[in-house]
């Protein structure tokens, strides 16, 4: 029975604000999360810290609100909502054995543990926490500026859309919401005394959220499988754990969602998050082909046709299951209606972009140019220059560092995503033109491709960046850096146009997602456990997670947790360093501050002025010599479209003015500060370099401003040399600004610090663009 079309939803909770179920309080349930997500706190320090707390307590007859951890455990254990129970079935190989050596895993037999898909599904379709970043419905998005056709979403695609075209040519299916599940999976090794160290995990999560939400995961990602790893039965237990799903596919179903509405649903199986090993084993092909197209692995960038249902079918038709699985590989999607492995492959920019074009081929490639053009000694003191170049760069809020170079052991997504950032700046002149032209080809590519929002121009312009790249890293073959360009990361740019097209934006599909659910889910509950039988302990973990998880959402979403018991902690401490503006003038040997203050503010005060400040009389200026507010940094907020984002597509930075930074040096970071409103782009841009912060009140009216240095590609000077130095109004900074330097062929001494470059070094260029 259904409601009639347009009544409300019940409430979606009718208990008491004051039920914290299955905890006595606000501070138990805040004790509990601390304790065990947090803090990760090991259960001997819990019961010593509640002891310690036990004997504050003693002399008020009061106690702390658990005993010891076997009783915090077993209260997180009560917790009725995100439970889905951990089940178990085994797998073993029963095909052709060899006469001789058999192989130990042959006569094994391996658990796989897993989860119900279908019920952590149900979770997350009624998870209150993003019912309002959440799509009901494929869209398609279009500016309106040009009406330009936009990607975002993972709805916003052509994939989705198709898929709802074909489940509504079955009647009954009509008025439902279609729910692909997005699946991933990644393998880690843990030391379980089963005999087989490695594991596969597969996770789950589902398109219709915001990839804001998938990436911050918010639960919008969930581990559903352990799998033991002997690869021939590794598809088939995939295919298995999925199996309560096949109903909900092609009828559909009822579920409640998080806005309190219950909808008909159908299911069906969404891209598959994978690095290139998983793809291979996904798709059933052999290691240096396409998973997506039929190119030969000769020459990949050869146009070749998709891998389809169709082939497969007929060899379904033709052979016996063995003969299959031996001689051509059946994919575990065969079994599921609208789905093709092949064409679920999702695009994966930290292993086909980050880690694999870039670090593994192009930086790889440049060390091999050196060796090969330079002798060892040469090629060695080069090397060492680029590492220079590398720790020379200036500091800037979000960038890491690497002061000692490139020459670290083992990169990491994180390590290689910085130094794309600077490695450009650190080669060139060392390396013909069209290295850095390729390099910059590429770095070009993989912003745009990187952006939240892509547009039908941005497409465009990914197009060209990738005919580009294709055309400069022909010189790596000339110069017999290497002999092909068949390689199945690089390969993969190619398909991203159709990609973005079909899913969206790429970093709503990124392996990354799946890799950092991978420390939560595994590598820290497995530091965590007692190393013995410690897969049993690691999936407790997980359901003590995710009970904890559902009654974080729980208590918000009937406004419980407003004010948590640390908000007071949370507040921000601003140190002030000066307190008058001739004191301000002496610290940053700025002798005519003052005088720039009273000519600011004249132009605060008659914003119809046409005169630049500097050419009005400081006789018509007012006069200011109360106190001002001196702050070592400002906090920026603002919407970014790109993967830095955090939920709800803000970004925060910090903008650094600070004279001695941890005691050891000075950090002034620039900003782009819009000077020409009436311009566009870049144009209505200039750069300057923030020396202070400060606020100060004049007629009971606040004023924010900024001392700065205005810059173009070097520090701007007047006619008789003195620093170009302004006050401007806070509002007029659009954000940070990272300049790189321009090294030329100029070597970087040893004793060369990163906070002097800008200093010394004249010409910079900023290494991502403002828009």
């Amino acid at each position: 029975m259904f409601l009639p079309p347009g009544s409300p939803p019940k409430p979606l909770s009718d208990k008491s604000s004051s039920d914290w179920t299955p905890y006595q309080n606000h501070i138990e349930f805040e004790t509990a999360e601390y304790f065990f997500v947090k803090n990760q706190t090991p259960a001997a320090q819990v019961n010593k810290l509640l002891d310690l707390w036990a004997s504050t307590l003693k002399k008020h007859n009061d106690k702390p609100p658990f005993t010891d951890c076997r009783d915090l455990y077993k209260t997180i254990d009560k917790t009725p909502l995100g439970d889905v129970k951990w089940q178990s079935f085994s797998v073993h190989y029963n095909g052709e054995r060899p006469d001789t050596d058999v192989p130990p895993w042959m006569d094994q037999v391996f658990e796989v543990w897993y989860r119900d898909p279908r019920e952590v599904i149900r979770n997350m379709l009624a998870n209150a926490d993003y019912a309002k970043e959440f799509y009901y419905r494929p869209y398609r998005e279009f500016s309106t500026d040009g009406n330009e056709r936009q990607w975002k979403d993972f709805m916003s695609g052509d994939w989705a859309w198709d898929q709802a075209d074909i489940i509504s040519e079955d009647p009954e299916s009509h008025r439902s919401t279609f729910v692909p599940v997005v699946l991933g999976s990644d393998k880690t090794t843990v030391s379980v005394t089963t005999g087989n160290n490695e594991y596969y995990q597969l996770y789950v999560s589902i398109g219709n959220v915001c990839n804001n939400v998938r990436r911050a995961h918010r639960d919008a990602v969930s581990i559903i499988a352990f799998l033991a790893i002997p690869k021939m039965t590794k598809e088939h237990a995939t295919s298995d754990i999925l199996e309560t799903l096949c109903p909900g596919i092609t009828k559909y179903e009822v579920a409640c969602f998080g806005d309190g509405h219950f909808r008909r649903v159908i299911y069906g199986l969404g891209p598959y998050i994978a690095d290139y090993k998983e793809q291979v084993l996904l798709t059933c092909i052999v290691r240096g082909w396409c998973p997506r197209c039929l190119s030969s692995r000769v020459n990949l960038d050869e146009p070749a046709g998709w891998h389809c249902h169709h082939h497969t079918d007929v060899l379904v038709e033709e052979g016996t299951l063995d003969a299959l699985w031996d001689e051509y590989g059946i994919p575990f999607t065969n079994n599921f209606a609208r789905a093709n492995i092949h064409e679920l492959i999702a695009p994966d920019v930290l292993h086909q972009l980050i880690k694999g074009t870039f670090k593994d081929h192009l930086v790889d490639w440049i060390e091999k140019y050196l060796y090969q053009m330079h002798s060892k000694k040469d090629a060695e003191r080069i090397m060492d220059d680029i590492d220079q170049r590398i720790a020379a760069v200036p500091a800037f809020a979000g960038l890491r560092r690497f002061p000692q170079g490139r020459g670290f052991k083992q990169w990491t997504g994180d390590d290689s995503k910085a130094l794309m950032k600077v490695y450009l700046s650190a080669i060139e002149g060392y390396i013909p033109v069209d290295m850095v032209h390729t390099f910059r080809a590429f770095l070009k590519f993989c912003y745009l491709v990187r952006h939240s929002i892509i547009m039908e121009k941005t497409l465009e312009q990914i197009h060209k960046a990738l005919n580009q790249f294709y055309q400069y890293r022909k010189i790596f073959e000339a110069l017999n850096v290497v002999s092909t360009f068949s390689l199945p990361r690089q390969h993969s740019l190619q398909h991203y146009i159709l990609l973005i097209q079909l899913f969206g934006a790429p970093n709503g599909l990124c392996s990354s997602i799946t890799e950092a659910k991978h420390i939560k889910a595994v590598k820290e509950p497995w530091r965590h456990s007692s190393r013995y039988n410690a897969l049993g302990q690691m999936l407790v973990t997980n359901q003590r997670l995710n009970k904890l998880a559902a009654s974080r959402a729980d208590f918000t979403q009937c406004k419980m947790l407003d004010g948590t018991c640390l908000s007071a902690a949370a507040l921000e401490v601003e140190r002030k360093r000066t307190c008058t503006a001739t004191a301000l003038a002496l610290e940053l040997s700025v002798p005519h501050l003052p005088n720039l203050l009273r000519r600011f503010l004249f132009s605060q005060l008659n914003p119809n002025d046409p005169r630049d400040p500097s050419e009005v009389p400081l006789a018509c200026c007012p006069q200011f010599e109360d106190k001002i507010n001196v702050f070592n940094s400002a906090c920026s907020r603002f919407f970014a479209p790109s993967d830095i984002s955090g939920i709800g597509g803000m970004h925060r930075e910090y903008i650094h003015t600070c004279l001695i930074w941890r005691n050891k040096h000075p950090w002034f970071d620039c900003v782009f500060v819009n000077t020409n409103p009436g311009l566009d782009d870049m144009r209505s841009m200039d750069v300057t370099r923030v020396l202070s912060f400060f606020s100060f009140t004049y007629k009971a009216q606040l004023y924010p401003c900024a001392v700065v240095q205005m810059w173009v590609v070097q520090p701007a000077h007047h006619a008789n040399n003195m620093p170009h130095i302004s006050i401007i109004h806070i509002d007029l900074i659009y954000h940070a600004a990272h300049l790189l330097p321009v090294y030329s062929t100029q070597l970087i001494p040893p004793q060369h610090q990163h906070y002097q470059t800008y200093d010394i070094f004249h010409y910079h260029h900023s290494f991502e663009i403002a828009f």
